[in-house]
């Protein structure tokens, strides 16, 4: 397989015929050997009807069908995880995102990037996204250091190798580029074509910006400290021992050299618990160290339902 394309999908009943035919008439052109992995994350709406429609009809078609709605990032996790291309491609399912900058971007890999990003320069949606957007986008190259103009762009062009054994957590779809850039991967982007939502609602919230901004906490966190936490939170926790140690100190002199009461001083509770929060700490890198040595899953992010593709 050359190319793999994984698109997540939550009630676009209205959209994904019209995403179907846009994006065969690109990818006819440019290779026989593609698949489009159409990963339902449980759809409501008449979705699963007309993905199995697709799938009767074109042996291109993939259709990963999720138990419940499991979100975005365990959607496109789902389809990198079954997907077998060489390049793997991503894009919404809302049509607003436009196939035909896929060529482009393709270009742009073959110039010796390992992942292309779409930025949506003239972006056709309303000051309410706009405002939390650009946001996010602007703490998103000040925390990780890469200079992505547009991290919420789901259109994507990936190497395979830049993608393999990927681990997202939470909302971390929007953040793969700087994932990928700490393995030292070259990420560039393209100005993509953004198109007006003409059907169906938008899935985005004022909570969706809480999470990615919590996420993108967590995620310059991995980035720095992911193979060792205890150098953190060791580090925080020496200081705050030593706090305590230099604040009991202080009383143990009053104490004995000065022959002042420190039984009902504040101090004495502030040092009892500076030297409580400092082994608290200390314990929990250690704690974090086992967890990290112990593996994580990230397939247990999902459950899948069913996966069905018409045979050849």
């Amino acid at each position: 397989m050359d190319i793999s394309v994984v698109i997540p999908v939550y009630n676009e009943e209205e959209n994904v015929q019209q995403l179907y035919d846009e994006l065969t008439e690109v990818l006819k052109k440019l290779t026989s050997k593609y698949e489009i992995l159409l990963v339902d994350d449980g759809s409501t709406d008449t979705t699963p009807r007309v993905i199995k429609e697709l799938v009767r009809k074109d042996s291109h078609i993939v259709n990963i069908k999720l138990r419940k709605n499991f979100g975005q990032t365990p959607a496109m996790l789902a389809g990198f995880n079954h997907s077998t291309g060489k390049i793997i491609l991503t894009l919404d399912a809302d049509l607003q995102n436009d196939p035909a900058d896929i060529p482009r971007m393709l270009a742009k890999l073959n110039k010796g990037f390992d992942v292309v990003c779409g930025w949506r320069m003239h972006r056709e949606d309303n000051f309410l996204k706009k405002i939390p957007s650009k946001i996010s986008n602007y703490l998103n190259r000040k925390f990780t250091g890469v200079p992505i103009h547009d991290s919420g762009c789901t259109l994507r062009a990936y190497k395979r190798e830049a993608i393999e054994d990927i681990r997202l957590y939470g909302e971390t779809h929007r953040y793969i580029p700087a994932l990928i850039a700490g393995k030292g991967y070259k990420i560039t982007e393209v100005v993509s074509n953004h198109r007006p939502r003409r059907f169906g609602k938008s899935k985005y919230g004022a909570g969706r910006l809480v999470k990615g901004l919590l996420d993108l906490l967590t995620l310059k966190f991995l980035l720095k400290y992911r193979s060792r936490p205890i150098h953190i939170l060791g580090t925080i926790g020496f200081l705050t021992l030593m706090l305590g140690f230099a604040s009991g100190l202080y009383l143990v002199v009053d104490k004995f050299y000065y022959g002042k009461s420190i039984s009902n001083r504040p101090l004495l509770s502030l040092t009892v618990l500076l030297g409580i929060m400092g082994m608290q700490l200390f314990f929990t890198g250690f704690l974090a160290e086992m967890l990290v040595r112990s593996g994580y899953d990230p397939k247990r992010t999902y459950n899948i339902e069913e996966i069905t593709k018409k045979k050849k």
